[in-house]
């Protein structure tokens, strides 16, 4: 669901998500705290906080909200000290989930996202249960609008890529290997290439085959968890048709 192709579909969802419940401006800026914590508060010298600071600039964050992150992740200012934590679940017809959060307290997140598999069918499971079933890679989206295939495709390859996707109608996914993702993005930048969006993400390498009902199950799931101020992202192992993905 998320991963080459699939990028559109779970973002179509989150953004959704997000419209209705107001809970965009807290995990914009919490994505800027731990790209500030993790590299830095000068977006010039870290990719990763440039990206983040875009895209809350795309969602009209305002700049105080963005120097406030940028300063509580790089310890200027006190606040909460957020750290990101992978954790799996099972959920409706054996689909596989992978949640990536920014926690503060530990134990408050595992309760919450516990309540959330279990009042929706699924179990949160141990480290392990099904992260066999995801490749990690990093992801870099590029908007197709005006951009020469071969140039970009070229540019991404030469930049350390490892692969190109360009099923997408809208957007180019290049996919790098994890340690590789910022210095690609920096050389796509290099060449006059914007990111819509720079991640690391986790690729599906084995699929569930939930029934129609039980993607019905697994998108309320979905909401359950992305409602969450914790959650940064979902992932499963299902590809669940865009038609479903839309329904209120």
């Amino acid at each position: 669901m998320a991963g080459h192709s699939k990028w559109k579909n779970i973002r179509i969802r989150k953004g959704k998500q997000d419209a209705i419940r107001g809970k965009l401006f807290t995990k914009l800026g919490r994505e800027i705290i731990i790209a500030a914590k993790l590299g830095g508060g000068d977006p010039d010298d870290n990719p990763r906080l440039r990206t983040a600071i875009l895209k809350a600039r795309e969602h009209s964050l305002p700049k105080e909200n963005i120097d406030r992150a940028i300063a509580r992740g790089t310890g200027k200012v006190d606040g909460a000290d957020y750290e990101e934590i992978l954790y799996e679940g099972v959920g409706p017809g054996g689909v596989a989930f992978m949640v990536d959060v920014y926690s503060e307290n530990r134990n408050r997140t595992v309760g919450d996202l516990r309540h959330a598999f279990s009042k929706n069918g699924g179990n949160l499971t141990e480290n392990g249960s099904v992260a066999w079933q995801f490749k990690q890679c990093g992801q870099i989206v590029i908007a197709k609008e005006d951009i020469d295939e071969d140039s970009l495709v070229l540019s991404a390859l030469e930049g350390g890529a490892e692969d190109v996707n360009t099923e997408d109608a809208d957007h180019f996914v290049i996919e790098t290997a994890v340690e590789d993702l910022h210095s690609c993005m920096t050389a796509l930048e290099n060449d006059g290439y914007a990111a819509v969006e720079s991640s690391l993400t986790r690729i599906p390498t084995n699929f569930s085959d939930p029934s129609e009902k039980e993607m019905r199950q697994t998108i309320r799931l979905i909401d359950a968890l992305e409602d969450l101020d914790d959650v940064k992202e979902t992932f499963i192992n299902a590809d669940i048709p865009e038609a479903l993905l839309e329904e209120d």
